[in-house]
């Protein structure tokens, strides 16, 4: 991507590790000081075992699993006593939470999260795939998608934007958006069929793909006016986070999350 082809910024992701609950974090200085919103995701920990947020391991018992989401939780009280999921399928279904009680809670077959709600954090899991933040300018509401190649050709972020602006009356132009931690172009090899269904255009082998370009583009085209990109890649990063195509699909996840804390 050309540094100069979108109006994009570097992210600021900084380490915030929560000591007591061993829950290594990383996040979005300035979407806390501007907005007011916590944006993150998590990293492995320090220590071992790392703080994988696998919803299956193969190699772990899912009480070892459930007691990191335990830990997560947490790490993220008292301002946030909520705490929103879904089982992805690489859709384009995006929920709007309100009105939602004190707890864990998980969806079926959805792939974003939107709200307004103080209190409620939304999260998705992602391991290559583009987690996708967006925040009306003024912080009043905001939205999480989980994007791989698949939400991406079928309109996610689309679909995430539309939920900002039937529920919360936000206009893209009026919408922040930070693409997240994620696979690079140099990482990310697909086959033909994948370009096509992105770029509409034919090609005759494997090529590489940057999912975060791509999803730059379709926000540019609706009308999104500030972009955010981070430069970590799950892959060349696999020190801090976890990559199904680095591990050969281990199963590991880290958590991207946002929300607005409770005061």
């Amino acid at each position: 991507m050309r540094a100069d082809a979108f109006p994009l910024r570097q992210g600021e992701l900084v380490e915030s590790p929560v000591a007591d609950a061993g829950v290594p974090l990383a996040e979005l200085v300035e979407w806390r000081e501007r907005l007011g919103l916590v944006a993150g995701v998590t990293a492995r920990g320090a220590h071992p075992p790392p703080f994988s947020l696998a919803l299956r391991a193969p190699s772990e018992p899912a009480e070892t699993i459930l007691e990191r989401f335990r830990s997560f939780r947490h790490a993220m009280q008292p301002g946030f006593t909520a705490l929103q999921m879904a089982h992805q399928v690489h859709g384009t279904a995006v929920a709007w939470h309100a009105g939602v009680g004190p707890g864990f809670h998980v969806r079926d077959a959805t792939d974003g999260h939107a709200t307004r709600e103080p209190g409620l954090l939304l999260a998705v899991s992602v391991a290559d795939c583009v987690p996708v933040y967006l925040a009306a300018r003024d912080g009043r509401a905001w939205a999480l998608l989980h994007a791989g190649w698949r939400g991406t050709a079928a309109g996610v972020l689309e679909q995430g934007l539309d939920a900002l602006r039937r529920h919360a009356r936000v206009v893209p132009e009026d919408v922040v958006v930070h693409l997240g931690v994620a696979i690079c172009r140099s990482c990310y090899e697909v086959g033909p069929e994948v370009i096509r269904a992105i770029e509409g255009r034919d090609v005759s082998g494997p090529a590489r793909l940057d999912l975060r370009a791509t999803l730059a583009r379709r926000a540019v085209a609706a009308g999104v006016r500030e972009i955010s990109v981070s430069p970590l890649c799950t892959a060349c990063d696999r020190d801090r986070f976890f990559s199904h195509r680095g591990s050969g699909g281990d199963g590991a996840r880290q958590l991207a999350y946002l929300g607005r804390p409770n005061r």
